[in-house]
């Protein structure tokens, strides 16, 4: 099974004789698409699939779940975010526990170590195909190393990344909207230095008339959102597991639009997934 198909569109070719110049001149990289969703919530789900099951079926379709729990200011832990972890662990993402004033720099770094963590993964696969034998990244030389993580700095800064952000919108989230809004804001701006394409996508769960609601259709800037935040309201109940096989719903309507609009277009290269 490929645990990776949102970015099996990069590839590796063998050019040198050797090993040295497999890795040296031998890495191609081409254009791919890393998939994340960013969850933010400050509680466990109490509705509706098991969230750890929903992250796993992400997980094996090539997204990366990543969440982040926020804790109260008086806080010290919660029992109830130890599933902020084990979605995490299920979604092949990262997790942090953070309080609210540090929302903003906690976003932006899970966002960018998922992306780390994904490319290393796909590149310790493909290191079989590029030097002939079963090694993972630790395994190689420091200078061989240094190479290829080269490789990998390059590839987070060119591949498309689309993530759909799922927002907690429980009755405790209340307070602490205004805060989520900055800091998906400030990635926005963070995320628009790269060199590769960007797609925003935002639901919250629950909605006004449903569990899952998409309140931010996908857009390369999250500056807009500034309207939307002020009319999300809050609810008692917390259906993660449904949301994100909403978010996963999601990205399969992007891809099949994208392909449709690729055969309305004649002569246009299939670059992407």
């Amino acid at each position: 099974m490929n645990l990776f198909p949102s970015v099996s569109c990069i590839g590796f070719a063998r050019y040198g004789e050797t090993e040295d110049e497999n890795l040296k001149e031998g890495l191609r990289v081409g254009k791919g698409t890393l998939r994340q969703i960013l969850l933010i919530t400050d509680g466990c789900s109490n509705k509706g699939e098991n969230p750890k099951v929903a992250a796993a079926l992400a997980y094996e379709q090539g997204i990366a779940v990543n969440v982040i729990g926020i804790l109260d200011d008086e806080q010290e832990d919660s029992s109830g975010l130890k599933e902020v972890g084990d979605v995490a662990l299920s979604g092949g993402g990262v997790s942090q526990i953070v309080y609210q004033e540090s929302l903003s720099q906690t976003v932006q770094m899970v966002t960018k170590q998922a992306m780390t963590q994904t490319l290393q993964s796909f590149v310790n696969k493909e290191l079989t195909q590029i030097i002939g034998k079963e090694q993972t990244l630790a395994d190689l030389e420091p200078e061989k190393r240094g190479e290829v993580m080269e490789v990998v700095e390059d590839m987070g800064e060119t591949s498309r990344l689309e993530i759909v952000v799922l927002v907690d919108t429980s009755a405790s989230m209340h307070d602490k909207l205004a805060t989520v809004k900055e800091a998906l804001v400030d990635l926005s701006i963070s995320l628009n230095a790269r060199l590769g394409e960007n797609n925003f996508c935002i639901c919250s769960f629950p909605g006004q008339r449903k569990d899952i609601q998409k309140v931010f259709d996908w857009s390369p800037k999250l500056d807009k959102i500034s309207t939307i935040f002020p009319k999300l309201t809050s609810g008692g109940i917390t259906p993660t597991g449904p949301a994100i096989r909403e978010a996963i719903y999601q990205f399969s309507k992007k891809t099949l639009l994208r392909s449709l609009r690729d055969e309305d277009e004649p002569g246009s290269a299939r670059a992407w997934n």
